[in-house]
């Protein structure tokens, strides 16, 4: 499950609307999230706690007081973890390369949607 999922029935939610703080315009359509975005909460916070320490793994894995094999561990499951999102994307992003083919997808949205999977804007 996601960070961002239903309360009711655990299904990832969509973003539909994004707003411009500072001019109020708001943007209405499906968001897709990037895939970091799209991790648990824990993997996350691993992630961060990875980044800010340089890559350093022993440092990682004493401050979280855990040996280095049970971080060792925790990356590999979130290593694959990120390589299933990244499937996922693949299989999207041809299935909306599909659609724009089919004349069901304009260019710019299918461009967009790739862009928002991948992190970009």
């Amino acid at each position: 499950m996601s960070s961002f999922a239903c309360t009711q029935c655990g299904s990832s939610l969509a973003i539909t609307q994004l707003c411009c703080p500072r001019c109020e315009i708001t943007y209405s359509g499906v968001f897709a999230l990037p895939r970091l975005m799209r991790l648990e909460g824990d993997d996350q916070r691993l992630v961060e706690r990875i980044i800010l320490s340089g890559c350093n793994l022993k440092d990682v894995a004493a401050s979280m007081e855990i040996s280095y094999p049970t971080l060792r561990k925790r990356l590999d499951a979130l290593i694959d973890r990120l390589n299933s999102l990244r499937e996922q994307d693949e299989e999207r992003t041809n299935a909306i390369l599909d659609d724009v083919k089919a004349g069901k997808t304009m260019p710019e949205a299918a461009a967009r949607q790739i862009r928002e999977m991948n992190g970009g804007t």
